[in-house]
């Protein structure tokens, strides 16, 4: 049998035995019983299994492994990070503003009804043993097992019951890349019963050297509570990042995870996996992505309709400049006894360059009888003659197709409920078509 070290590459070989000798010396810190039970499972399947290659299925269209070369530091700490990046403030933005450093809560934040508590503080005693990485499949998901192995910082923030959140909390994360690093941050939400809050995170880089951002975050959405999810992924091409968000539903409860990917980070792979874990649920997922050059963008998500009479609706749009290269592949999974389920599942791409290049998956697994799914992709250029119609009425060539580029995006910027989100996203994407043809 072949272990996961020889068939990896030197390079990659090297950080997986980085990896194994930072656990060996921190084996010897004690958790919690519970946490370094989980920590031990999860090392086990990251140890067993290395870093994903392109020979499994889930990893076939990215390979993740060149961008694994550099010789990270992967205890990165927050000393030198003293500035926060203006092009992670989003203009207008009325929230409560929460900034992580490497990960690291340094400030106590108050906001009313909701506490954030930094992630090693709250672990110390055993409250969130029932949901930190018990919905988490660490044996199909390498990086997250990862994660979960090696975490130090993150926060959790819980939402009392029947509270409704009066402003949105921002979350800024700030990474040091002033020497290439390898940071994994976590994050627990957690919306109690009846409850309302809306969280928007974004990034901030000080430094251009390589950073690799692997980071867990996992949200549980209470009986009859409410979570928006908001985020900006938007980055230097220093940037390599792995998402991982797993979230659990249930009854009468309400999610909408909003996903944007703009230039010009090197890799973002996203995995969502969302288990609607009781009745009555409903769950909206939008996503775009405007890949530019030389750009390697992957949304890989999971909707699992557990029981009956729940609602999915998934729509993500592309856009592709260059060479860039984007991979879609969506599942809707039905158990049997999830009867009366709708579920929808959407994927539209727009490449606006002969050498860019979609794969996209679109997948429906049912195991229930009476349901009403779906699901479909699309891949297509612009459309020359609304562009010529354009032009004809003296619009610019270059004003027309970033017009017509607005337009295929609106179904899903339409969607953002927060409007300085909206309008700050919009002028985003203007702006990044306006560089792409400088």
């Amino acid at each position: 049998m072949i272990n996961a070290k020889e068939k990896m590459t030197t390079t990659t070989t090297s950080l997986y035995d980085q990896f194994i000798s930072l656990y060996r010396e921190k084996e010897v810190l004690q958790d919690n019983h519970w946490l370094t039970e989980l920590r031990k499972s999860a090392f086990q399947s990251f140890s067993a299994n290395g870093f994903p290659t392109v020979k499994l299925e889930e990893w076939r269209f990215t390979n993740v492994l060149p961008f694994l070369k550099e010789d990270f530091h992967l205890q990165p700490g927050p000393a030198s990070l003293h500035r926060v990046n203006q092009g992670a403030q989003i203009p207008s933005l009325d929230a409560y503003e929460v900034v992580l450093k490497n990960g690291m809560l340094n400030e106590d934040v108050y906001i009313p009804g909701v506490k954030i508590l930094p992630l090693r503080t709250a672990l110390k005693n055993d409250d969130l043993k029932a949901q930190f990485g018990q919905r988490i499949n660490l044996k199909k998901h390498p990086f997250a097992a990862l994660n979960t192995a090696f975490f130090e910082n993150g926060i959790v923030i819980e939402v009392e019951k029947n509270k409704i959140c009066d402003k949105p909390i921002h979350i800024t994360h700030v990474y040091n890349a002033e020497d290439a690093v390898f940071v994994q941050p976590r994050i627990l939400v957690i919306a109690n019963r009846s409850s309302n809050v809306q969280i928007i995170e974004s990034l901030a880089i000080v430094g251009n050297k390589p950073i690799f951002v692997n980071s867990v975050t996992e949200c549980y959405v209470n009986e009859n509570a409410q979570v928006d999810q908001y985020n900006l992924q938007i980055a230097p091409s220093n940037v390599h990042m792995v998402t991982f968000n797993q979230t659990v539903q249930e009854s009468n409860s309400l999610y909408n995870n909003h996903t944007y990917i703009l230039p010009a980070a090197s890799l973002v792979r996203n995995n969502l996996i969302l288990d609607l874990n009781g009745t009555n649920t409903e769950s909206h997922l939008y996503g775009l992505y405007l890949a530019g050059s030389g750009q390697l963008t992957d949304n890989h998500t999971s909707v699992n309709h557990l029981f009956p009479n729940c609602f999915s609706n998934e729509l993500y749009k592309g856009v592709l400049l260059d060479n860039a290269r984007s991979v879609f592949s969506g599942r809707i999974f039905v158990n049997q006894d999830a009867q009366k389920t709708n579920a929808f599942q959407q994927n539209n791409n727009m490449l606006l360059s002969d050498n860019a290049v979609i794969d996209s998956k679109p997948q429906l697994e049912i195991f229930a009888d009476d349901v009403k799914c779906s699901h479909g992709s699309t891949v297509g250029s612009i459309n020359k003659e609304a562009l010529f119609y354009l032009q004809s009425r003296g619009i610019g060539e270059i004003a027309a197709r970033n017009l017509m580029v607005k337009a295929f995006a609106f179904d899903v910027t339409s969607k953002i409920q927060i409007p300085s989100v909206r309008e700050y996203i919009e002028k985003l994407i203007t702006r990044k078509m306006a560089e792409a043809h400088d």
